[in-house]
């Protein structure tokens, strides 16, 4: 017997029932992002190195840890699985000349990859579902994607998440701040833990971020970005926030708010609970106005947010949000396999009617009893049985037999007992068997 193989770990496969979940909110998702008018973007799993190395930065953990890269066997080419997609999207934009007749607001979703210690709501193959505006400059559009995730927490029923944001200013504020900074932090060396030391000079910003408990009074008190703001990056914070105001959006600004990726600048913001343990983060994001450049193409103003789909299932299940698992309309009980040729057809057309039918699959000895066919109809969830028994086949015409009573709400015109309905004629009545 051949060596049983499994997932790789932190790759995990998704079965029903818990698919039904994931189709449910990823059909969530896209009717959203119809509303706000985002379409949807698709790019390729695989992307060249150099992209992740040059957009996120090379001294991120991303890259420097997480990144599964390898060499293409045929030509030598660096590719890796891509740990996000916001640079994905911005190479696409570029390759493409999307934005040559204005701005776009995109929306996509799919695996990541990232080499850590698997948890609670993190996986080394994870989905992100995330909404990029690119060419748009005004913090409005910030707002509008802050905005999107509050209508889409709310759609989803979701409580307990709060809004985290911060502005990380531009390229020459964030310069002038980086050199405080370490003048502060080479001040307190003895208290930098190795991976502080390690990015002291590289990405000083980055340590603010630590989660050291043994660092966090010294990091809290160290100087803040937003002391080195100038005008323009102050008045687009400070529009932001009136637009939030307006809105109605509560939120908390947060200083240390810096992000993972390089090629954050002004406004970002984070959705937290602490309802996920140590993985509170459920949404983030922020404007990234210098990652076309970083990638070789021309300066374009860029804003866009990444949800993790494994964190809001788990919030959704921790919070008992989750629906119920979607059942057939109805289950075919065929007692005889010499009739299945006349029921496949019957099946059929209901199905074209938009009923959903399960039929009763038999085994080489038989379909089985009429007893254990109903047992399967009912464990199924289906609301009626077709029984498709000789006798009413020759009188032709199905037995429809209720399995559950009606839905609250449901008007009177679904049939409550055993009731025989023509198997000529199907669209006269499949619409009874539909679920509302």
């Amino acid at each position: 017997m051949a060596e049983k193989l499994s997932a790789v770990k932190g790759m995990n496969d998704i079965a029903p029932p818990a698919s039904a979940h994931w189709e449910w909110l990823e059909d969530t998702l896209r009717a959203l992002m119809r509303r706000y008018g985002y379409r949807n973007m698709r790019t390729p799993i695989v992307e060249p190195t150099a992209l992740f190395v040059r957009g996120l930065g090379e001294v991120t953990d991303i890259v420097e840890k997480e990144m599964y890269s390898f060499e293409d066997r045929l030509n030598g080419e660096e590719l890796t699985l891509r740990p996000e997609n916001t640079a994905g999207v911005v190479r696409a934009a570029l390759e493409h000349s999307l934005l040559y007749d204005g701005g776009k607001r995109l929306y996509y979703m799919g695996p990541m990859f990232r080499h850590e210690r698997p948890q609670r709501g993190r996986y080394r193959q994870f989905h992100q579902f995330g909404a990029e505006a690119l060419g748009f400059a005004g913090p409005d559009v910030d707002a509008e994607l802050i905005v999107l995730a509050c209508d889409l927490f709310a759609e989803l029923g979701l409580t307990g998440i709060e809004l985290e944001i911060n502005s990380l200013g531009q390229a020459e504020e964030r310069r002038a701040h980086r050199q405080a900074l370490i003048a502060y932090l080479e001040s307190h060396a003895d208290l930098l833990d190795e991976d502080a030391r390690r990015r002291l000079h590289s990405n000083p910003l980055r340590i603010l971020d630590t989660k050291n408990p043994a660092m966090q009074d010294m990091v809290n008190a160290a100087p803040h970005l937003m002391g080195f703001l100038g005008a323009e990056s102050l008045d687009h914070f400070n529009r932001l926030r009136s637009l939030l105001d307006a809105l109605g959006i509560g939120y908390r600004i947060n200083p240390r708010l810096v992000r993972g990726m390089d090629y954050y600048n002004l406004s970002v913001f984070e959705f937290v609970t602490t309802q996920l343990g140590s993985q509170g983060t459920v949404c983030a994001g922020g404007r990234y106005d210098g990652l076309f450049e970083q990638i070789g193409g021309k300066a374009a103003p860029a804003v866009g947010w990444a949800l993790g789909m494994e964190r809001i299932l788990e919030l959704l299940k921790e919070q008992g949000r989750l629906p119920e698992v979607p059942a057939p309309d109805a289950y075919a009980v065929v007692p005889d396999a010499s009739s299945v040729p006349l029921v496949m057809p019957v099946l059929r057309a209901l199905r074209q009617h938009g009923v959903s039918v399960q039929m009763h699959a038999g085994s080489a000895e038989g379909m089985g009893s009429m007893k254990s066919q109903f047992k399967k109809a009912d464990a199924s969830g289906a609301r009626f049985a077709l029984i498709f028994g000789a006798d009413e086949l020759q009188q032709g015409v199905v037995s429809v037999k209720p399995l559950r009573g009606p839905r609250p709400g449901e008007g009177a015109g679904e049939p409550l007992a055993q009731v025989s309905r023509p198997l000529a004629g199907v669209s006269a009545w499949a619409g009874s068997l539909r679920q509302h």
